[in-house]
């Protein structure tokens, strides 16, 4: 069997790594920067902290800031057009996995124009051409946006969220500065951090996992389990910690695939604009307890990773309920809620189960599934 990987050509880590960015324009002839954010990130002053950098270096640029928490076809419509009208010729995607999923969408449309119709890139689309060339500065932890080949676009007029995996669209560089992350509050620094385990323990469970991406998945899953509670009360190694875990747990993932948690997180941001992070989180435990049995002994591994004692002396059964217990627990100690109680409604779940069946993420899942099988799962989140 033939495993690849595929992972930014050059990242920068560390406090103060923004300034990298002047050095990747000017060195490479770039002239104008198209740079992807989002209305949040502007208000409360965080993109401008990259907009000096470009100021200081007399980098000319456009703010294109038309996008949503769960973007939309539309924001990469009107992505495509403003960046075409204003002569830009490089990206600057500053933000979460919403602003990095945008740009990624708009780069690849503007290299493949036979593609414009942003649904015909769901899936893994046959593009020719590298997106535009694109430097991704993550403000949270935990999407992992700039280092990984896929992005995530919400289809309003269908209510659901559609992936895109694509290798034409991993950024060149990746900028990771825990400094762009210190203003983040704390329900959306614990959401995205349980994105990022989840990121780490499904792909280290999913179908396509090999040794060199269960390298990547364990350490984040450390990573977080040591750096997160401290991140939500905005701790400086925290932060630090958990910009390089988000960051590990994507070089893995976006080489092997996730599974039905995230298939089934998808839906419920669509429908109900539930941060992709909390549903994640929710669905977690439920994720973990349903794969159970076809996992090997790959949950002592995440018990170890997650700090519990004499794992490697217990059963299956001990030490797979000791893995899932330290997520809920973990998951309980940064305010996440336990279910989908007011959220989640019966009449939804038929369209939601037929939705997380056909997403992208499922067939990687460790265990066989039907719409049957997640429809049950959906009713114990209620």
């Amino acid at each position: 069997m033939v495993n690849r990987i595929i992972l930014n050509p050059v990242s920068y880590h560390g406090a103060g790594a923004i300034a990298e960015i002047a050095n990747e324009l000017t060195s490479r002839g770039f002239k104008k920067a198209f740079v992807c954010t989002d209305p949040d990130l502007i208000k409360f002053g965080v993109t401008k902290k990259v907009l000096d950098v470009l100021d200081n270096a007399k980098i000319s640029y456009e703010v294109y800031s038309n996008i949503k928490p769960n973007p939309t076809i539309e924001n990469v419509q009107s992505g495509v057009k403003a960046f075409q009208d204003c002569g830009a010729d490089c990206i600057v995607a500053v933000g979460g996995g919403s602003s990095m999923d945008t740009a990624k969408a708009i780069g690849i449309i503007i290299t493949n124009p036979e593609f414009a119709d942003v649904r015909s890139l769901e899936g893994v689309a046959p593009t020719k051409n590298h997106a535009v060339f694109t430097i991704a500065v993550p403000t949270t932890a935990g999407t992992a946006a700039e280092v990984t080949i896929n992005y995530v676009i919400t289809d309003v007029d269908k209510k659901r969220k559609f992936v895109c995996v694509d290798p034409h669209d991993i950024p060149e560089v990746a900028v990771v500065d825990p400094d762009m992350m210190s203003s983040m509050p704390r329900n959306l620094t614990a959401a995205t951090g349980m994105d990022a385990l989840t990121h780490a323990i499904e792909g280290f469970i999913t179908r396509g996992a090999w040794e060199m991406t269960d390298m990547f998945h364990l350490e984040a899953i450390r990573l977080i389990s040591k750096n997160l509670r401290s991140a939500v009360e905005n701790d400086p190694e925290g932060r630090r910690g958990m910009a390089i875990a988000q960051y590990v747990a994507g070089m893995g993932f976006s080489n092997v695939g996730l599974g039905i948690v995230h298939s089934m997180a998808h839906g419920l941001s669509a429908l109900y604009d539930l941060p992709h992070g909390v549903a994640c989180a929710i669905i977690l435990p439920l994720g973990m307890e349903y794969n159970a049995e076809y996992t090997g002994d790959k949950y002592r591994e995440i018990a170890k990773a997650m700090g519990i004692e004499n794992a490697d002396s217990m059963a299956p059964e001990e030490y797979r309920r000791a893995a899932i217990d330290a997520v809920k627990k973990l998951s309980a100690d940064v305010g996440i809620p336990e279910n989908l109680t007011g959220i989640l409604k019966e009449e939804d779940i038929q369209f939601l189960a037929e939705s997380a069946y056909a997403d992208a993420c499922r067939p990687g899942n460790p265990r066989d599934t039907s719409v049957e099988d997640i429809i049950a799962l959906y009713r114990k989140l209620l």
